[in-house]
């Protein structure tokens, strides 16, 4: 089985980029199951419905967010969708669930959404417990287990790489918007990325137009953000997992 994560979708471009590139690399790749990152697909904030419709019709097996999760109020009429989590370490009551359970080719996949605390600026549960937590409830009735840790700081992503070595199949990170080189298989058999990198303008920082974020740096004014026009990459990270082992083979970034 091959599991395609993509990075994070910046902005409506990030979202047309996602369509044009998914189905030449199921085609190509032979890609079983999906899974995107789509807090920043809003022009870098959130998720609108259109966003969302938009990420369903490339044929995404799971939304995952991050720290914009609640950035556009549409994200209130489609949060209990079953292909869409958000991170699991909201505090308690928060609507929407932080992982899912799925079938694909007779194996049940569970994927968990994460959100770190360093440097993120969000009041949330501490992850390291929330994700021992939901191990401990689900790890009997699934055959893998993937999480996306949305975190800042590479040494908090490391740190819950070998926390979660051996109780999961994939940890892999999102958030800063740059692909590490840095995959591996942990001690414990689990498959690690810091970061897996984005979906959107290739000539931008992070993401976002090039002057107006040097202006920000320059002045300390607070100056706006906008996305940035042009030319789109893709990055994502192609897991191949044994089906006998449920282990992953061997780990594959996308960077087109």
């Amino acid at each position: 089985m091959k599991i395609l994560a993509v990075g994070d979708l910046i902005g409506s471009a990030g979202v047309k980029e996602l369509g044009r590139q998914l189905k030449l690399l199921r085609e190509k790749e032979e890609i079983d199951f999906v899974i995107v990152n789509g807090e920043n697909s809003a022009e870098g904030m959130g998720m609108t419905e259109k966003n969302f419709k938009d990420i369903l019709e490339a044929k995404v097996d799971v939304i995952t967010m991050g720290n914009h999760t609640w950035g556009k109020k549409d994200i209130f009429k489609f949060i209990d969708h079953p292909k869409l989590i958000r991170p699991a370490n909201y505090p308690k009551g928060v609507v929407g669930k932080g992982y899912g359970i799925y079938n694909c080719k007779d194996k049940k996949i569970a994927v968990i959404n994460l959100i770190g605390r360093v440097d993120m600026g969000v009041l949330s549960e501490n992850p390291f417990l929330t994700a021992k937590d939901i191990i401990n409830k689900i790890e009997k009735q699934v055959d893998m287990i993937i999480v996306d840790f949305h975190a800042e700081a590479t040494a908090e992503k490391i740190a819950m790489g070998y926390f979660l070595d051996g109780t999961t199949t994939i940890v892999y990170g999102t958030h800063t918007h740059v692909q590490t080189a840095d995959e591996k298989i942990l001690p414990k058999e689990t498959a690690y990325i810091t970061d897996i990198g984005m979906t959107g303008p290739k000539y931008s920082v992070i993401g976002m137009d090039i002057n107006a974020s040097i202006k920000r740096f320059e002045t300390t004014l607070p100056e706006r953000y906008k996305i940035a026009t042009g030319e789109c990459m893709f990055n994502g990270v192609i897991f191949n997992i044994d089906d006998k082992t449920n282990k992953v083979r061997n780990i594959q970034r996308i960077n087109i």
